[in-house]
């Protein structure tokens, strides 16, 4: 029998976990209850898109800086974390994940793959364990995502530094200069896969830029934060 991908479930954030045990609610690990209902704290700002004229499928739009602040994820909200790779822009991203996670109470899970050829295996694991999104970190997962994910429109897929060649509506992709790779149908240019331009700032900036899009339901486009 195959080895299982090897995964990580990283518990609750430290703040959900704190508001636990002084609160005694339940809500940040519940993993088993209904989604329905949960609205974001906030919304986009003007700049962010042209709400006369939304992004087609597919488009790459450029929001001005800060147009996502205002933006948070609601109480109990639930990511899980997909990472494959252990290159330093990879941990970088994932990295950034978890920070976002943690500053914004989201109950948050990891599931790595640590073998390319298990990376679809990882990403059904990662819908079947239940979030409200799975932020996927490392360009080696662009091909395995554009087999799987064109059949789970139910569930909402964010990109982080990479990008799928033609997107549906549930995956949104967050790109910067040097990190906008798009898999092996379409060849890297000069500046789409730069290793030293992911850097944690731009991660950081990418993961909530990217976040306030989906919360919007501003969804399969790509987000460039250049």
């Amino acid at each position: 029998m195959r080895a299982p991908t090897r995964r990580i479930a990283t518990a609750v954030s430290a703040a959900s976990a704190l508001a636990l045990l002084l609160g005694g609610c339940s809500w940040a690990d519940d993993w088993s209850g209904s989604r329905s209902g949960l609205q974001p704290i906030g919304t986009v700002t003007q700049g962010f898109t042209d709400a006369a004229a939304p992004p087609a499928p597919g488009a790459t739009i450029a929001p001005r800086a800060g147009t996502w602040d205002t933006v948070h994820p609601p109480q109990g909200y639930r990511v899980v974390l997909l990472t494959a790779g252990d290159d330093r822009a990879t941990e970088t991203v994932a990295a950034a994940v978890a920070e976002w996670a943690t500053a914004e109470g989201v109950s948050m899970k990891t599931v790595t793959v640590t073998e390319p050829d298990r990376a679809i295996d990882g990403i059904v694991e990662a819908m079947e364990l239940g979030p409200d999104l799975i932020v996927s970190a490392g360009a080696g997962l662009v091909d395995p995502l554009a087999v799987v994910t064109a059949s789970h429109l139910e569930r909402q897929f964010l990109v982080v530094g990479a990008q799928l060649p033609e997107p549906t509506a549930n995956v949104t992709a967050a790109i910067w200069q040097g990190a906008s790779s798009r898999g092996s149908e379409v060849a890297d240019s000069a500046t789409s896969n730069v290793p030293d331009a992911v850097t944690p700032e731009k991660a950081g900036t990418a993961v909530r830029a990217g976040v306030a899009s989906v919360l919007n339901d501003i969804t399969g486009i790509v987000v460039s934060i250049d």
